[in-house]
Order: C-alpha cells, then sequence, then structure tokens
C-alpha cells in the first residue's frame, strides 16, 4: 500500500515515544469535498490536523509523522486518559458527514483503513479495543464516524471489537425497559471498562454517551435510552477485553 506524503504544519515538535501511542481514532472529514478537508488540515491557521487522511479512491495521505502529536482529538477521554492527542494516532476518512450528506464509506477506503490500522496495531502494540471512534472519546459533542461506518466488519478483520450476539436475537430485547437500578449502574461500570468518560455532569453525559455506545455497537436504534438490547451487548463486549 502506497503512502502519499503531504505534509500539514499542524502538530507539536517535541516528539513521542513508540511506547505513549494506545489508540487509533478515527474520524470523517464532515466537508463538502476532498480538496476542502485536505486544504483545512493543512491550514496553519485550523489548528487542526491527522495523522493520515484516506480518500475515497482508498488513497492514503500521511499529514503528520507517528511520532509526532497531531490536532485532531481536541477535549477527549478514554480509558483513563485525557487530551487523546498524546496517545493516539488520527485517521480522516473522506466523507461529507451529517452536515453535507452523509454517505456510506467507499469499499477501497475501508480496506486500505484496515491495512494501515493492523499495521499501526502491530507496530505499536495497540489494543483492538483502543480502536475507537471520535464520538467514542467526545460523545459530548462528536458524532463521527457515524453509523454507517462498519465497525463489525473491521472486527473481523481484527481492528476493534465486536459482540457475538446474533440480530435476531437481540432484535427481542430492544426498547424493552431494564427492569433495575443495579442493571443501568453494571451497564455504566462496563461502559467505563470498556473505555468511555463516566465522569461529569450524568444528566449532561450518560444519554449522549449511551448514544455513542449505540452508534459504535448498536447502530440500528440510536435513541440514547438504555434496554435490555443494549445491556446484553455490553455484557458480552466485557468478555472481549
Amino acid at each position: 500500500m502506497k503512502i502519499i506524503t503531504h505534509y500539514s504544519p499542524n502538530y507539536r515538535i517535541a516528539k513521542r515515544s513508540k511506547n505513549s501511542i494506545k489508540t487509533i481514532v478515527i474520524h470523517y472529514t464532515g466537508m463538502q469535498s476532498e480538496r476542502e478537508s485536505m486544504i483545512r488540515l493543512c491550514d496553519p491557521k485550523s489548528d487542526v490536523s491527522s495523522h493520515y487522511l484516506i480518500n475515497e479512491k482508498g488513497s492514503v495521505f500521511r499529514l503528520v509523522k507517528d511520532e509526532n502529536i497531531a490536532w485532531h482529538a481536541g477535549k477527549s477521554r478514554w480509558k483513563g486518559f485525557n487530551n487523546l492527542n498524546n496517545s493516539s494516532i488520527g485517521i480522516e476518512l473522506v466523507n461529507k458527514g451529517h452536515k453535507f450528506g452523509y454517505s456510506s464509506f467507499k469499499k477501497r477506503q475501508i480496506l486500505n483503513l484496515i491495512k494501515i490500522c493492523r499495521k499501526l496495531i502491530k507496530k505499536y502494540k495497540i489494543k483492538k479495543s483502543n480502536v475507537v471512534g471520535h464520538s467514542d472519546i467526545s460523545p459530548l459533542r462528536k458524532i463521527d464516524p457515524g453509523e454507517k461506518f462498519p465497525w463489525k466488519y473491521l472486527s473481523k478483520k481484527k481492528v476493534g471489537i465486536w459482540h457475538d450476539k446474533n440480530l435476531n436475537y437481540l432484535k427481542k430485547f430492544r426498547k424493552k425497559n431494564i427492569h433495575f437500578k443495579k442493571d443501568r449502574k453494571e451497564f455504566v461500570n462496563i461502559l467505563s471498562k470498556i473505555g468511555y468518560s463516566t465522569k461529569g455532569n450524568e444528566k449532561l453525559w450518560l444519554k449522549k454517551t449511551i448514544k455513542a455506545f449505540q452508534r459504535h455497537f448498536r447502530k440500528e436504534l440510536i435513541n440514547g435510552n438504555l434496554d435490555q438490547e443494549c445491556l446484553i451487548i455490553a455484557k458480552n463486549l466485557k468478555n472481549k477485553l
């Protein structure tokens, strides 16, 4: 796989150690064109960048070297790490996003994403559970890469995690209320073990964090409500960690 160099000036000059890279964060560009996305990621005035950008044809561009800190995550938290810029590799996928006409990701784009992720996982010994979306690490303010991102397919290729419950089985429990306060407490505890932040004002973060979980692991219904299906999925995911 050829990687095209197109360096952005937007990164922290000080280099980080190989061992400090713990996470891969996947984004969509959320802009109207590839050209517009590339300009913004390389504009010194934007204060935004990523390590890689993959266009719809599958071409991979390196914008920031792995050892440098790119500015892609913003205010974020995952598995106790704050400000994921410091400990992650950011990968942008060209996609107009929800604002400009969200569409399915292209096959070649995803295939090359898998290739680059597998190389990064091997090189930096990244745990599969630490391949996440921007919405996972910043659920209060981000929704990318969104519900059309093929997390299940990536997990089959050893990138990320996924549950092994049958969809027809799970449907029986969709919208079914949880019965006990302890179920809610257990779900929140599992969210924390997976990596989601469970700190902050409960009313502010819980609904959006549940939406982030659903957007990743139960995309058929994203409503922010905890039901039995979500709890079953969470319990199953706990065994994958």
